[in-house]
């Protein structure tokens, strides 16, 4: 029986069985679903024994569990590694969802829930593809899995996983499917991530909450303090003013930014879908560029004082904020981290304390265009697409992909079939049909390209 015919006929059940995994509320950021994020971790380990792996195991760490699977055939034949996560983001604000983040919907193609297309929806097509080949005698590369279960937290017992199990998880290429294309009718391949530096800050002024008519103009605010403190870390043309915060950044070169223009891009699509009236950014740049090849802080969220229904005159005692920085090459997220801390202690205003709490953080990569693997991963896509991939600069993060080049001595192919649109942490997230069966479609093309391109 061809692939094509097999997925075919198991159309349904594919279907079925992600549908089963995304009904699992694996949230990694709340312990309350650590239950939860284990029987997801189990129900992985299922399948993956289920689709014909070996040695499959839940590894053990200090936090959530890796899922670990392989299928070695023949020692001559190269190494795949595949790389996906299967804990996802909180759903908060449930109300804000159509139907229930975690009763999957399907809805005009697309499949409604969260973890559809970051990291469920994509890391599943995986599994799924490598049923397709062995249940039709067509793998031709060795594979292992590694589905871990933090990715969503900052993969935090990822790197001690890595290195203690070098040998385990040798591979000559890391596989990834956990980034987006430029559209269905337009693939692309990322070959660059940006890193991430995140933080929490806490302002504090007087050592209790004050009535504001009392004390008010007499006492430092620390929620007026800690906006104008977010506020000054950005001049008039969106430059963040934190002292020697660009000195590292890698220069994309002017070829290159003349190749990012022709990327398709419909800006009043995109302001229509995001249902704004303008683009808003650093001066001089496009929208792709802003997200793709420059560094960014932005405020992930704000609180302090009364937000309970109703009103209440008090001078809040804190505020805190998170905050974001978003980095491109050559930058370091603990340098920035850093400078960030520094810069943000120094501009406290008398009467106000502030504490900058590192989370976590992870570097920017690029990957190359002219490997074995990316060329294997251009053709796979166009045999299924039909025409060439772009390669293209995504905005997010995956830090895990520094890691492996660090502590693996591997390189890494994004290969995504999301798109941006899909809503990626935020309600109602969704992932295509379509794109969940050309990825099961096209990742057995890729193991194909990738053999025949190590025999040369």
């Amino acid at each position: 029986m061809s692939q094509a015919a097999y997925i075919e006929q198991n159309k349904d059940r594919f279907l079925q069985e992600l549908f089963d995994l995304l009904r699992i509320p694996s949230i990694s950021a709340d312990s309350a679903f650590a239950g939860d994020v284990r029987k997801c971790a189990e129900s992985v380990a299922s399948h993956l024994r289920s689709a014909g792996a070996d040695n499959v195991s839940i590894e053990e760490t200090a936090g959530h569990p890796i899922v670990y699977g392989e299928k070695m055939i023949n020692p001559d034949w190269p190494t795949v590694l595949i790389y996906g996560h299967y804990d996802v983001q909180p759903s908060a604000p449930d109300e804000l969802w159509t139907t229930p983040a975690f009763e999957p919907t399907v809805r005009d193609g697309k499949i409604y829930a969260r973890g559809a297309a970051d990291d469920k929806g994509q890391f599943f097509m995986h599994v799924k593809a490598f049923e397709t080949m062995m249940k039709t005698e067509s793998l031709c590369c060795n594979v292992k899995f590694m589905i871990e279960g933090e990715e969503e937290v900052g993969s935090g017992n990822l790197g001690p996983f890595c290195v203690n199990n070098r040998e385990k998880l040798k591979a000559d290429v890391i596989l990834i499917s956990d980034t987006s294309m430029v559209a269905n009718d337009v693939p692309s391949i990322d070959v660059g991530l940006r890193g991430l530096s995140y933080v929490e800050v806490e302002v504090t002024g007087p050592n209790r909450d004050l009535h504001s008519g009392v004390y008010g103009g007499a006492v430092a605010n620390p929620i007026n303090a800690l906006c104008s403190m977010i506020a000054s870390m950005h001049d008039d043309n969106r430059h963040i003013t934190i002292p020697g915060f660009y000195n590292d950044v890698l220069e994309t070169s002017a070829a290159d930014r003349e190749a990012m223009s022709h990327i398709p891009f419909d800006i009043e699509e995109y302001t229509k879908d995001l249902n704004v009236n303008d683009v808003y950014g650093e001066k001089g740049f496009s929208t792709i560029e802003r997200t793709g090849i420059r560094p960014t802080l932005d405020v992930n969220g704000i609180w302090g004082g009364y937000t309970g229904e109703g009103s209440k005159t008090v001078l809040p005692s804190k505020a805190y904020a998170k905050i974001s920085m978003r980095l491109v090459p050559n930058q370091s997220s603990e340098a920035i981290t850093n400078l960030f801390k520094n810069h943000f202690e120094s501009i406290a205003p008398p009467g106000i304390k502030v504490e900058v709490r590192p989370h976590h953080g992870g570097e920017p990569v690029l990957t190359p265009t002219d490997s074995i693997a990316y060329k294997a991963a251009a053709a796979a896509m166009k045999d299924t697409f039909g025409k060439d991939p772009i390669p293209t600069r995504g905005g997010g993060s995956i830090p895990i992909v520094a890691l492996f080049e660090k502590e693996l001595k591997t390189k890494v192919v994004l290969m995504g079939f999301g798109l941006d649109s899909d809503a990626l942490h935020s309600p109602n997230e969704h992932y295509g049909i379509f794109n969940y069966f050309k990825g099961i479609e096209t990742i057995p093309r890729f193991f194909h390209h990738f053999a025949e391109l190590n025999k040369s």
